[in-house]
């Protein structure tokens, strides 16, 4: 891509953790969320991730004229073979904090670039990987945190960057990946696209 600025950069999602890390980086967008149903793929956790992203970015792009990039994203948490998406109910909030209190998971981050230029489309897809370990926490800790309200539109039913950070141990890998974006490997995919 020769000059980012010459593009329309357009976020196909509507999370504001996403808005502010591209942000954060200098990357004037406009925020288009995708529509479409996020299913989760039954298949290894990066493929869903990236799956659910393109599905995000090509429902936005087919509206989209000439000159623009559509970022699609999608994060998915994984613990022992299970994808836990955003929980169903506190219920299902509780059931997944539980089960990674005291344990290590990974945090899946699918991005999609839509590039439409000339009439052409090109596409392209990656997915970012970062491991997450958790504090034993009691159950009492954990609904408290329920109540915040805070897991319930989160994959894993946490915010890393919220009130669930007290329960953070450690992490390998990019932090803002768990956020909801690795935006410096997005940067650098950018700007070689």
């Amino acid at each position: 891509m020769k000059n980012i600025e010459d593009y329309r950069m357009i976020l196909a999602s509507a999370s504001p953790r996403r808005r502010e890390l591209l942000s954060q980086i200098g990357i004037e967008h406009e925020v288009i969320p995708s529509n479409k149903d996020e299913i989760l793929p039954k298949m290894h956790p990066a493929k869903a991730a990236e799956a659910l992203s393109r599905g995000k970015a090509l429902d936005v792009a087919k509206d989209i004229d000439d000159k623009a990039v559509i970022i699609g994203a999608d994060t998915v948490v994984a613990y022992a073979g299970e994808i836990l998406g955003k929980p169903k109910n506190e219920e299902d909030a509780f059931r997944m904090l539980h089960m990674l209190q005291g344990e290590e998971h990974e945090v899946y981050t699918g991005v999609t670039f839509v590039v439409k230029e000339s009439g052409q489309e090109y596409i392209e897809s990656f997915c970012e990987s970062t491991k997450v370990m958790m504090y034993p926490a009691s159950e009492e800790e954990i609904w408290a945190y329920i109540a915040t309200g805070e897991p319930m539109d989160k994959a894993g039913a946490y915010g890393i960057q919220g009130r669930a950070a007290a329960f953070v141990k450690k992490i390998e890998g990019d932090y803002n990946n768990v956020v909801g974006l690795p935006i410096a490997r997005l940067y650098q995919i950018l700007k070689n696209l």
